[in-house]
């Protein structure tokens, strides 16, 4: 009867969080309220940033550039919200963007729209217009709440809702490093966190409509995923063993999803 009890009581804390993005109009799994997870965001992001070394935007061009494209995206962002009529799906964001100098070639954003580039991007990255497509797969990223539900999944499995909500309150160090981790802060194999396939093409999909609404040619994305591939010298695992898509395949996706993304597309000052 116990075993009986505490299944129904996990299947409905999993019915219950059942919600619909107001981006994709899709129904997600997010055990947790997005109000608190961009609390422990902003608590994060600063402990992340007084113990790493910031690039200042006041002296270094490559830091200025990083808000510059952050900034683009942020109203791309609320103007695509603002056509669709869910702005108030913004409630809560306050967004920052900084250079963080480390070789590591990654970038992720989390809750609220808390930004963070590695210097290690940038030789890849190589333009403006290219790291766009990278900022707005990872503003894509918590967009779409793949975070939430990468700790939904992950934690869901073994706790009810209510049981979730005390662990985000306590912040053990294992939620704190599930919780770096989810949102990319922990990742250590490259710019794209490892989230499922699915989530890394989706993450493509809006992250090109998004450079493309702030005025940077989605057309970048090729040769940004080439010399990914270039950079990586074939030492990736095959896709089936990964849950990033091959850098073959993701082209082959970036290109089904260009003709949208130009549909967004007016370059700057015209």
């Amino acid at each position: 009867m116990i075993r009986i009890v505490l299944s129904l009581f996990l299947m409905t804390g999993f019915i219950v969080s059942c919600s619909t993005n107001a981006l994709t109009g899709k129904d997600q799994l997010t055990l947790f309220p997005e109000s608190q997870l961009q609390d422990m965001a902003s608590q994060e992001y600063v402990q992340f940033l007084s113990t790493n070394k910031v690039v200042s935007s006041s002296a270094n061009k490559d830091a200025e550039m990083v808000k510059r494209v952050g900034q683009r995206i942020t109203a791309a962002v609320e103007s695509i919200y603002r056509e669709k009529g869910i702005t108030d799906k913004l409630e809560g964001f306050k967004w920052e963007y900084n250079l963080v100098n480390d070789p590591a070639v990654n970038a992720w954003c989390m809750p609220g729209g808390k930004i963070v580039v590695y210097t290690g991007l940038l030789p890849i990255s190589q333009n403006e217009a290219a790291l766009a497509v990278v900022m707005g797969h990872e503003v894509a990223h918590a967009l779409l709440q793949h975070g939430n539900q990468r700790m939904s999944q992950q934690m869901g499995a073994q706790a009810v809702q209510a049981g979730l909500q005390v662990a985000l309150a306590n912040k053990s160090q294992e939620t704190q490093n599930l919780f770096m981790t989810a949102y990319g802060a922990g990742a250590t194999l490259g710019v794209i966190l490892p989230f499922s396939r699915k989530h890394e093409l989706e993450a493509d999909h809006w992250g090109l409509n998004l450079a493309a609404k702030a005025g940077y040619n989605p057309r970048e994305a090729i040769p940004l995923w080439e010399r990914m591939e270039k950079a990586g010298s074939g030492q990736k695992p095959p896709e089936f063993m990964s849950t990033h898509p091959s850098e073959g395949r993701r082209i082959d996706q970036l290109e089904k999803f260009m003709p949208e993304a130009l549909t967004y597309y007016k370059p700057v000052g015209k």
